[in-house]
């Protein structure tokens, strides 16, 4: 981390559940619930902060942890399954639209503001039916020529079908 500060590239921290070592850490499961745990969540962010990370997020840990190390610390604390204590919130755009099945399994801090995998789903569906019912395009959906050429094609069309023949 310091080796990239030092070449001015911004660094954000992630501490609590990192999805890229879910594996390690027994799965997709809440981090820092134990005293211990929770002072080592602290002490990592501190010594994140002091390594110059611009930014820490906190994820999958309790609110009361993620409250402790946002009140401590100058740089600002995004959380994403953390509480509400934090400098700022995100979560997956995907969870949020809904852009997944209804299977898919949501963890506790999701929140779907939108069904869009049904809806889309659903249009999928429609649109299928109505090309096999020829019900779409209609002349709505389809771009016509002035009359005067109209006229023109009709006669151009003959031309190519007797070529084709």
């Amino acid at each position: 981390i310091e080796a990239l500060v030092n070449a001015e590239i911004p660094v954000m921290g992630h501490l609590g559940l990192t999805p890229q070592s879910k594996n390690m850490m027994g799965g997709y499961k809440v981090q820092g619930k134990t005293l211990e745990l929770a002072k080592k969540l602290f002490e990592d962010a501190l010594l994140l902060q002091e390594l110059g990370c611009f930014s820490l997020v906190l994820e999958g840990v309790p609110s009361i942890v993620a409250e402790s190390i946002s009140e401590a610390l100058s740089i600002p604390t995004i959380g994403i399954g953390a509480g509400k204590f934090t400098d700022g919130q995100v979560l997956v755009l995907h969870d949020i639209l809904g852009m997944k099945s209804k299977e898919y399994v949501d963890a506790k801090f999701v929140k779907r503001y939108s069904k869009q995998y049904e809806d889309t789903v659903e249009a999928l569906k429609n649109y299928k039916s109505e090309i096999q019912n020829n019900e779409f395009p209609t002349e709505d959906h389809s771009y016509a020529m002035g009359p005067d050429l109209q006229e023109s094609l009709e006669e151009w069309k003959k031309e190519i079908k007797k070529i084709l023949s």
